[in-house]
């Protein structure tokens, strides 16, 4: 185990060194330093879905003050002026020498009216309460949420870590490769030029050479796509140039697989969102069946009003108690009451449905970072096994009792082991970052 150990750290050292030295480069203003945890910060300040989980969240409390608020009902205070004339307004007036005439003019009149008025529900029939359950159910669900975006903010911004730093590995060993069939190709040409070899050696050697220059500049623009896909997590310009601190290793864990089932039961976000909306659909079940029920409520209201602003004369005052019984609407309320109790139904099983994915998400996520974890140990010891085949097929090649085919094959069994290890240790990475997203594990920034 300690010669396992010793090797995947020399290994890894090697390949972080190749990819420093293609991330580097020349520094210019547009080239950023960071590492895992750096990007994924920047992702939890920059990223839209978390911005837009804040913003679902402060609405969600806003909404429990509304509901909260309707209990003690509400004063109103209302003013109105105006100014009336009646242009068929007449009177009767004595006229001299005996006898009364009757006049027409124009009555006019000022009015100043003040109306202070409160409202207070005693009795709805569970309607406001089933109102500030289901706040305070949206409100968890929404907390959740944000949970969640969290969650899934810094997956992404790992795996996008990952898949750059994959890429760059890709590249150093197509680069690599190039550099060992270009090395082979002048051996090649030298011997031919000496009459030890055929032509068709020179020709399969250049072959071979080409096709491996392709492969890279594939590998160089995957690497450009990574970054850019990184830097668009992260919230960076597409076009930045990234210096990665840190390399693709191996780091065990003692994770159990029914261990992180129930880990993930009792603290995966979307499982409690899923509990949070069967209580808001039966609250709304209780604000339904509030519909057939009375609705009973105080008001009082007192009045100032004359002809002189702003109205000063007290002279109307109520106070009462409001009764209110739906007694007929054609079955309006009852559908609303079955509408409400099939939702009731539906919520549960989204519930029982998000339960059993989040259970097949750790179990998927968990066998695969196993799975990627035996690569890691048997491809690199075909690292090893490669490199020695490859340098026996050279020399053998070079002593005139091997062929170049041989060499060839060598050399792509080589390239092919040291990317299934590199594969190998990017699948247990992103396995695991996504074994611990599945499990709900929360983000420090939470």
């Amino acid at each position: 185990m300690k010669h396992f150990h010793t090797k995947s750290m020399i290994l890894s050292a090697v390949i972080l060194s190749a990819l420093s030295i293609h991330t580097v480069g020349a520094a210019t203003p547009e080239t950023v330093n960071l590492d895992l945890g750096k990007a994924v910060r920047m992702a939890l300040d920059n990223n839209s879905s978390v911005k837009i989980s804040a913003a679902e969240l402060d609405a969600a409390k806003a909404e429990l003050d509304q509901a909260k608020g309707a209990r003690w009902g509400s004063i109103d205070f209302n003013h109105y002026s105006g100014r009336s004339e009646n242009y068929k307004a007449t009177q009767t007036v004595p006229v001299y020498g005996g006898g009364n005439q009757v006049i027409g003019y124009h009555r006019t009149a000022n009015s100043h009216t003040n109306t202070v008025s409160i409202s207070v529900p005693i009795y709805t029939g569970g309607r406001l309460e089933g109102a500030i359950d289901q706040a305070k159910k949206n409100l968890d669900y929404y907390q959740y949420g944000m949970s969640s975006s969290y969650q899934t903010t810094r997956y992404n911004a790992e795996k996008g870590y990952y898949d750059v730093l994959q890429a760059a590995n890709t590249v150093n060993l197509d680069k690599e490769t190039v550099d060992r069939l270009d090395e082979h190709l002048k051996n090649t040409q030298a011997q031919f030029a000496v009459g030890v070899v055929a032509k068709a050696d020179v020709l399969r050697s250049q072959v071979e050479l080409v096709n491996a220059q392709q492969t890279l500049t594939q590998a160089e623009n995957s690497y450009e796509v990574a970054v850019s896909s990184l830097n668009n997590v992260i919230g960076l310009p597409t076009a930045t140039r990234l210096n990665l601190s840190q390399g693709l290793e191996y780091k065990p864990n003692d994770y159990t697989l029914d261990n992180c089932v129930t880990y993930a039961m009792a603290n995966r976000p979307e499982i409690h969102q899923a509990e949070a909306s069967v209580g808001m659909a039966k609250a709304a079940q209780k604000i339904a069946n509030a519909g057939s029920l009375p609705q009973l409520s105080l008001g009082a209201s007192n009045e100032w009003s004359n002809d002189t602003f702003p109205g000063q004369d007290r002279d109307n005052w109520a106070l009462g108690v409001t009764l209110t019984q739906n007694i007929w609407d054609y079955g309006v309320n009852a559908a609303k009451v079955r509408e409400a109790k099939a939702n009731v139904v539906k919520a549960q099983e989204s519930y029982r449905q998000i339960s059993d994915q989040v259970r097949l998400a750790v179990r998927t996520s968990y066998l695969s970072m196993r799975e990627a974890e035996k690569r890691i140990k048997t491809t690199e010891v075909a690292v090893a096994q490669a490199e020695e085949d490859y340098r026996i097929a050279q020399l053998r090649y070079r002593a005139g009792v091997g062929t170049n085919t041989d060499v060839m094959d060598a050399s792509v069994a080589l390239t092919t082991a040291k990317n299934n290890y590199i594969q190998a240790l990017y699948d247990y990475n992103t396995s695991t970052a996504l074994l611990e997203q599945s499990m709900g594990v929360p983000v420090e920034n939470e």
